[in-house]
């Protein structure tokens, strides 16, 4: 018959091999619960298995996030919705229920700078980490750099399979410098791979007309705009900055 101390000794020990960091940390506390609450065996084992199972699920989505690369934690209940330009605020809710993803949908946020975009696209973002989806935040100009070294070092393959296992890519800053024709052939095979696949976020601050601006090329251009677009949610995000509208705010307090 073991003592108390080497039954915990060994309860520790499994709990160690198995990597069962709840069981070793909690096992006690809830023991004491659970004979306070009179209950048996299998209810104490239970809530156990509970715990360990909540605490992975949350270690998990703190994963998720610190992965994804986000620039800042910018949520969605952070928004003042009323600052918003109106098509934002009124697809925001349809949005928010994350379906696009399901659906492997694209959404482009298209405005003047300062509207909220960057601020919608992380929240998206952080929500469906926090739902369990894999996502990757990067802007256009990284994403760029990175496609430029993996090609130089032919490992561009191996880039472009792991671009295809996030349930969600945001590119942020879409338009803000322009392409070379390498360039453009790499980010448009890139972005096409997931095309009614895996969903993406684009937030920019040109129309498709001015595309071409930034590709150089009004054939790809084209055939870029087509396929993001497709069964895509566009949002119109021109409107009055945001940020100036929470500074105007400020000020009048």
């Amino acid at each position: 018959m073991k003592t108390q101390n080497e039954i915990k000794e060994h309860i520790v020990h499994y709990s160690k091999e198995l990597r069962l960091p709840v069981f070793r940390s909690e096992f006690e506390y809830i023991a004491q619960e659970s004979a306070k609450e009179h209950a048996d065996y299998e209810q104490y084992l239970l809530k156990l298995m509970e715990r360990e199972y909540e605490v992975r699920i949350e270690n998990r989505k703190k994963e998720l996030i610190r992965q994804a690369g986000f620039t800042s934690k910018m949520h969605l209940h952070d928004l003042k919705r009323e600052f918003l330009p109106f098509d934002a605020a009124s697809k925001l809710p349809m949005l928010e229920r994350l379906d696009f993803i399901k659906s492997g949908q694209n959404v482009v946020l298209a405005g003047n700078p300062g509207t909220g975009k960057t601020h919608i696209a992380i929240g998206l973002g952080l929500k469906a980490c926090l739902q369990g989806y894999k996502v990757l935040f990067t802007s256009v100009h990284r994403l760029l750099t990175q496609l430029r070294e993996s090609h130089s070092q032919r490992t561009l393959r191996v880039t472009e399979q792991r671009f295809a296992t996030y349930d969600l890519v945001i590119c942020d800053e879409f338009g803000y410098i322009s392409f070379d024709k390498e360039g453009s052939e790499l980010l448009f095979n890139h972005l096409s791979l997931r095309t009614g696949n895996k969903s993406t976020i684009i937030t920019t601050n040109l129309n498709f007309d001015r595309w071409s601006e930034i590709f150089g090329d009004p054939v790809l251009t084209a055939a870029l705009v087509d396929r993001i677009t497709h069964k895509a949610y566009l949002v119109n995000m021109n409107g009055e900055s945001y940020r100036l509208k929470e500074t105007k705010e400020i000020n009048l307090k």
